[in-house]
């Protein structure tokens, strides 16, 4: 029994570790985007070539060869669909605000919409360009646009727009951008046409940018991921130097943090290869996928198709995508099991109660009856083991410079009541995986951010906070304030441990007993909605293990 009391420390401890590093490490606050930009100041000077009209390929539309001067301004054109509100500016054509409607940048009256594209990102996402420079100026390129308006509006169906421009060598690129109303799925066609004399030869890239994560540690990825080869890979910053190259056959490549996400995916999955990039100056990281493309004789063209995610990693948006994006939701080693959770979660939710805080609370009773057989065999034992408490009181004390016939004394003990000591601890180790698995799905899943429970709580994803202090406190993320659900969490794991047999050994019965202490303090700047699963579990054990304890005294 000493060590099984000693094992569930361990494994006690190591749930503290988990917690760890929300008990130090402060998070940063989100920053507040940036107005969505029509006009563009260019970064950099280049010198200005004249434009080339060619009114036999494009008659309404002339192709440009205008690069960026300095001073210069770049008109935008704006795309509105029922999901979000996006940017285009003239400048590669490159999407430079993605503004959704259905999420905010942070709770509170008068918070904007999220923005996905980072204001520290003036150049934007989706910009095309070649691995080996064959298409001189594309970088620094000017796009004029099919589109006589200056907002694109998608209401009921899908709606195209097109921009172009051409290379002082000849090569004509359109790329061309079609929007749906139902979907946060771009599609992009780039037709590449030859109009000089000689063949052209390059490989195609779609580059997908956005600010690098900070540094304050997370229990979900932040950064470069791809699906590839039928497998989700996560390539940390910090490892860039090092793997700055993925290859095989590629679903799908991007950006992601803890809710958002940016991909690029070819029209098939086939093998090809990422490059990854990290510019530490602007803090920026690009992924660039990398289209193999055959030569282009003169005359003759190309048309390359390629797939743009920019929005929530939300499970049903995901699956709406296809392309196998729903991949990119990962929980890690319990993915298994926590995406069944999630599952559970959103049928509760989306069926029957709109709220939660309600679902949480639901499923963890489901789970509870789940184990219930378990919860009652270890509560049994527990109640045993209590019975015997001062029976093993009095070996202990006539035997205290004896531990060897102690020890053998208290096992004779067990034999004559047929008391198994581990029948209390294997039943509560069984359960840990599943408590893993809903723990990674609450702290990852985007429908917990910024959702209400009750009363102060107003966002589960966020510690719960009651009135609003004016000052700092030690060891507390703001916002600062009473965390209430916490103390109330703390109060059931002292209750609960005070229902449990106290272990024999002194030291290791100080240390459960601080337990919830500790517990209490980390879990106060940990989501609401993990301390409310904890708490319901905790008020669910106590009542089983009352009930119990109860039939066997």
């Amino acid at each position: 029994m000493e060590q099984g009391r000693l094992f569930l420390a361990i494994v006690l401890s190591f749930l503290v570790f988990v917690g760890w590093e929300f008990f130090f490490v402060e998070k940063q606050e989100p920053v507040p985007p940036a107005a969505p930009v029509k006009n563009i100041e260019a970064p950099a000077p280049e010198e200005r070539r004249s434009d080339n009209v060619s009114p036999e390929v494009l008659p309404s539309v002339p192709p440009s060869e205008r690069a960026e001067t300095p001073g210069t301004f770049f008109s935008a054109l704006s795309i509105r669909t029922p999901l979000y509100s996006a940017t285009i500016s003239e400048k590669n054509a490159a999407i430079v605000s993605f503004v959704l409607s259905d999420y905010k940048e942070r709770m509170g009256a008068g918070s904007p919409n999220k923005e996905l594209i980072s204001e520290n990102n003036p150049s934007g996402t989706a910009i095309l360009g070649f691995t080996d420079k064959g298409a001189s100026g594309i970088s620094s390129a000017i796009f004029t646009t099919d589109f006589s308006g200056s907002i694109l509006d998608v209401k009921d169906t899908s709606q195209s727009v097109s921009f172009f421009w051409q290379s002082g060598a000849g090569l004509l690129v359109e790329k061309k951008y079609s929007f749906y109303p139902d979907s946060y799925k771009i599609k992009i066609e780039v037709v590449l046409k030859n109009l000089s004399a000689q063949p052209f030869s390059d490989d195609l890239t779609v580059s997908m940018i956005n600010s690098a994560p900070g540094d304050s540690t997370q229990f979900s990825f932040e950064g470069p991921f791809a699906y590839i080869n039928s497998k989700l890979e996560e390539v940390p910053v910090k490892d860039l130097d090092e793997k700055n190259t993925l290859s095989g056959t590629i679903d799908w490549a991007g950006l992601t943090d803890q809710y958002f996400m940016s991909t690029v995916s070819p029209e098939s999955s086939e093998p090809s290869s990422v490059l990854l990039k990290h510019n530490q100056e602007n803090n920026l990281l690009e992924v660039q996928y990398i289209q193999e493309t055959p030569s282009i004789q003169p005359s003759a063209q190309t048309v390359s198709e390629f797939f743009l995610y920019l929005g929530p990693k939300h499970m049903k948006s995901l699956k709406i995508a296809g392309g196998n994006l729903d991949q990119a939701i990962n929980f890690g080693f319990f993915d298994i099991l926590a995406k069944p959770c999630l599952w559970l979660m959103n049928t509760i939710h989306d069926k029957w109660i709109p709220n939660y805080g309600v679902a949480i609370i639901l499923l963890t009773i489901l789970f509870k009856i789940i184990f219930w057989p378990l919860g009652s065999k270890s509560y049994k034992s527990m109640a045993e083991m209590k019975k015997l408490q001062p029976l093993m009181t009095q070996i202990r004390e006539k035997n205290k410079n004896d531990k060897k016939k102690m020890n053998e004394e208290i096992m004779e003990l067990y034999k004559t009541y047929k008391v198994n000591p581990m029948s209390g601890c294997l039943p509560m180790i069984v359960q840990i995986p599943v408590f893993f698995a809903f723990y990674r799905m609450l702290y990852g899943s985007i429908e917990l951010r910024h959702a209400p429970f009750i009363g102060w709580i107003t966002d589960l994803s966020a510690p719960d906070r009651l009135f609003t202090f004016g000052f700092s406190v030690p060891l507390m993320t703001p916002p600062y304030g009473i965390p209430v659900l916490t103390i109330i969490m703390g109060a059931t794991m002292f209750l609960q441990q005070k229902l449990s047999p106290p272990p024999g050994d002194p030291a290791q019965a100080k240390m459960m007993m601080m337990m919830p202490l500790i517990f209490t303090f980390i879990f106060i700047n940990f989501p609401a909605g993990l301390v409310l699963y904890w708490l319901v579990n905790n008020v669910l054990s106590i009542s089983q293990q009352y009930y119990i304890t109860k039939k066997i005294v």
